[in-house]
């Protein structure tokens, strides 16, 4: 509708060219019609979807059972077009992890830091930043072994004097046999984790690395688990006769240490990797090694949810400020430096795993504000679950083309949605759905934002 008034006005203006003071009037009537006309429509798209939102979230039996909160803004008008609790503060789970890719974005530029490294005589020593990505199976390979394996220098790995807690701040204990509670660490390999699969023999595990495979032992209590569990103090793995080989693999953190770290890396080198306890001298790691680009850690990140590079990400960032591995340093030097226009938060890790997160929806609206400013919505929508075709919204919002592209947060009782809508029309609209202590099925939650969701496209 707007359009075509602004095409007859610029046919008008052409025609006219202000030849007299009457034309020029009448341009000026015309002027003022457009812009009352388009604002009435505005106001009237506005309101209508505003009801539709109100009517949805206050019917809606499944959503009155927790507590919910919703925003919606346009970031072309500088509006916000509904808003639901906007200003009240939830657990937003995963929805920490659009944090951490900002904080990305910010610091980190377009390559991942590998390590740090100085050559001395017949010695390469090197330090880690944090990448996640050594024989990371989730991540692009880089060239980083075959740099070590070539070097004609012994290798020793010199640990950091002070690193992070392996745990975030108010992360659940139990979770630790979990795949998505990878411990952090200043030099991760394998990702953290080993992986078990059933082998030739029939119900026994084979493991992944092939390292932890002599730390694994068959116990007799009949009444555990059917699935392997890991000893909480060490990493003796125990499964019993009850086990059986799930059609895919159980993925189970392993315990990290720099003696550890070391050894594994020695057996994937076939080459002696000495651990140095010596004090280490910051000034001289001069040198850096690169691994892969940003972006591919980013995407792994948004698209599976994955909380062990989230963590990372912040102990990368952290380094590069403050010479430390301590993430909780990153976060406070983005709420002083590039948040500090953001409504009060309380952010504590990188992943959303601690429920001590509290954010509104209208503090992650205005987070997304910032990110669409500064990333081109080609890349931005390519790291993003799209709705109905990749990552955690594969299943949801199925419509072509897709037009969700958002992170999502899920933890017990939690649930959090925030991102864009690409309306019918092109425009792109910023959103954030959170709702917390619920006790239904996340999925019934998530499929209730469905049709609220098509009516916004549709309408737009």
């Amino acid at each position: 509708m707007k359009s075509i008034i602004w095409c007859n006005y610029f046919k008008l203006a052409r025609a006219t060219k202000f030849s007299n003071l009457k034309n020029f009037q009448v341009l000026i009537r015309y002027c003022l019609l457009i812009t009352t006309v388009a604002f009435l429509s505005s106001c009237s798209i506005n309101k209508q979807v505003s009801k539709n939102l109100d009517q949805s979230i206050k019917n809606s039996t499944l959503l009155r059972s927790g507590f919910t909160g919703f925003a919606l803004y346009d970031p072309e008008n500088k509006e916000m077009i509904y808003e639901y609790n906007a200003d009240n503060y939830f657990i937003p789970a995963s929805n920490t992890k659009l944090f951490t890719f900002y904080t990305g974005l910010k610091i980190l530029g377009d390559s991942v830091p590998a390590f740090q490294y100085k050559i001395a005589g017949d010695s390469l020593i090197f330090t880690g930043t944090g990448d996640p990505s050594l024989l990371n199976e989730d991540l692009p390979k880089s060239g980083i072994l075959n740099f070590l394996k070539q070097s004609k220098q012994e290798l020793y790995y010199q640990p950091h004097e002070i690193s992070s807690t392996h745990f975030g701040p108010g992360w659940a204990w139990d979770d630790y046999n979990d795949y998505y509670s990878a411990e952090r660490s200043e030099f991760p390999i394998y990702g953290n984790v080993v992986s078990f699969i059933n082998s030739d023999l029939e119900n026994t595990p084979k493991s992944y690395p092939s390292f932890f495979q002599k730390t694994l032992m068959k116990t007799n209590d009949e009444n555990s688990s059917k699935e392997i569990k890991r000893d909480l103090r060490n990493n003796q793995f125990l499964y019993t006769n009850s086990w059986e080989a799930s059609k895919e693999k159980q993925v189970i953190p392993f315990k990290t240490s720099s003696l550890l770290f070391a050894q594994l890396l020695s057996d994937t080198l076939q080459k002696k990797v000495t651990v140095l306890n010596s004090k280490r001298n910051t000034e001289a790691f001069k040198n850096v090694k690169y691994s892969i680009p940003t972006d591919s850690i980013y995407k792994r990140m948004l698209l599976a949810s994955d909380n062990f590079i989230a963590e990372q990400i912040l102990m990368m960032a952290s380094l590069k400020l403050t010479d430390t591995l301590a993430p909780e340093k990153a976060i406070a030097y983005m709420k002083e430096n590039y948040l500090q226009d953001l409504p009060q938060m309380k952010w504590v890790d990188g992943s959303g795993l601690s429920r001590y997160n509290l954010f509104s929806p209208r503090t992650i609206v205005r987070l997304l504000e910032k990110i669409k400013n500064e990333v081109s919505q080609e890349r931005l929508f390519s790291m993003l679950p799209s709705g109905g075709e990749t990552g955690t919204l594969k299943n949801y919002f199925k419509h072509k083309p897709a037009y969700v592209f958002a992170k999502t947060g899920s933890l017990s009782n939690n649930q959090a949605l925030s991102g864009y809508i690409k309306t019918k029309s092109g425009k792109v609209l910023i959103f954030s759905f959170m709702e917390n202590n619920y006790l239904l099925p996340a999925s019934e939650i998530r499929k209730q934002l469905e049709p609220m969701f098509e009516n916004i496209y549709e309408k737009y």
